[in-house]
């Protein structure tokens, strides 16, 4: 009698082993499977250098596959200090540049300082505030992060979380 419980105390012991194995790599696999791709993660931020733009320019990236308007306003331009990104002294308006009514690219229009939708005709100033037209209201700003002159879009930083504070 002795070697048999002895047999089924280690059969059940080396079972109990496998099993716990088992679900160490089951749990291991589960996680990989929810953390999202380096491909993904490495997409989640861009990175703009704001040091070369001029006064009145406008610049147009991509970052998750939607257009960021960034433009670095001049002396004739409204600022905005609820609205307007200060690097460096220079106030820039950062900007999904995506209708806030149905999702379409406004246009920038230089000459009246607006961007003009043209689908029904939503206008924006140069803080992205809606100023005419069915846009229910200012584009979108983009988390964001200042690290010098150098812009970081993906990341929350301070300033970020004030502007997004007062709103």
């Amino acid at each position: 009698m002795a070697t048999s419980e002895s047999r089924r105390s280690f059969m059940g012991v080396a079972f109990g082993t496998v099993a716990a194995v088992g679900g160490v790599f089951s749990l291991v696999a589960m996680k990989k499977t929810w953390d999202p791709l380096p491909s993904v993660k490495a997409a989640g931020f861009t990175t703009v250098d704001l040091s070369g733009m001029q006064a009145g320019e406008l610049r147009t990236i991509e970052w998750r596959k939607k257009p960021i308007f960034i433009l670095k306003k001049d002396a004739s331009m409204a600022k905005d200090p609820k609205r307007d990104v200060v690097v460096d002294n220079a106030a820039y308006t950062v900007v999904i540049g995506l209708c806030t009514h149905l999702g379409c690219i406004p246009a920038y229009h230089p000459s009246e300082q607006i961007f003009k939708c043209a689908c029904h005709g939503g206008e924006f100033d140069t803080s992205g505030k809606n100023i005419f037209g069915p846009p229910p209201r200012p584009l979108d700003i983009p988390p964001f992060k200042i690290e010098g002159t150098k812009l970081v879009l993906g990341e929350e930083g301070p300033e970020y979380k004030q502007m997004t504070k007062e709103a």
